[in-house]
């Protein structure tokens, strides 16, 4: 991929994908806006792999990231809030209808599993964060909790959820 090869992007879309396609569709909740949001993921990626550094983190936490920023960014872009203020109510319910009946089938790795073996706070906090994609002052104004207590929370939770799946390395 630094070396811009193009053999390297196919073998980044072939096994990533999938995942950034689950992680992008829990955060929009539609299939059409995801399927955009993926294409610009994967340009993303493809334009600033030098500034990766794998000492930093791991590699799929780094694109994860850049797949989650990239949706969130697009819901709150002024494109998408106009699009969905012209946005018919039937519709919005059943795209909703049918992001839950695949809901499932994106948590491939088993992550929900994990995340049951958290507090039901921190299980709360990391929804909201990384699958619904609340900023942490959302999170605070949301729970009517302290912004401090969202970030304490929130770090305990990851360092948990870090120990816990230190396995799959």
């Amino acid at each position: 991929m630094k070396d811009k090869n193009e053999n390297g992007f196919h073998h980044l879309y072939d096994n990533y994908s999938g995942a950034l396609y689950g992680v992008i569709l829990r955060i929009v909740h539609s299939k059409e806006y995801t399927e955009e949001i993926i294409q610009d993921v994967f340009v993303k990626i493809w334009h600033s792999i030098a500034q990766y550094d794998s000492m930093k983190g791991r590699f799929y936490t780094w694109i994860i990231n850049i797949a989650r920023n990239t949706a969130i960014d697009y819901l709150k872009s002024k494109g998408f809030q106009n699009e969905l203020k012209n946005q018919s109510l039937p519709d919005f319910v059943y795209n909703s209808k049918e992001l839950s009946e695949s809901d499932e089938s994106s948590d491939f790795l088993g992550i929900k599993n994990v995340l049951k073996s958290l507090e039901t706070d921190k299980q709360e906090l990391i929804e909201l964060a990384y699958y619904q994609g609340y900023t942490q002052n959302e999170i605070s104004e949301k729970l009517k909790i302290p912004l401090g207590t969202v970030k304490t929370k929130m770090r305990n939770a990851l360092m948990k959820l870090k120990n816990l799946l230190k396995d799959y390395q």
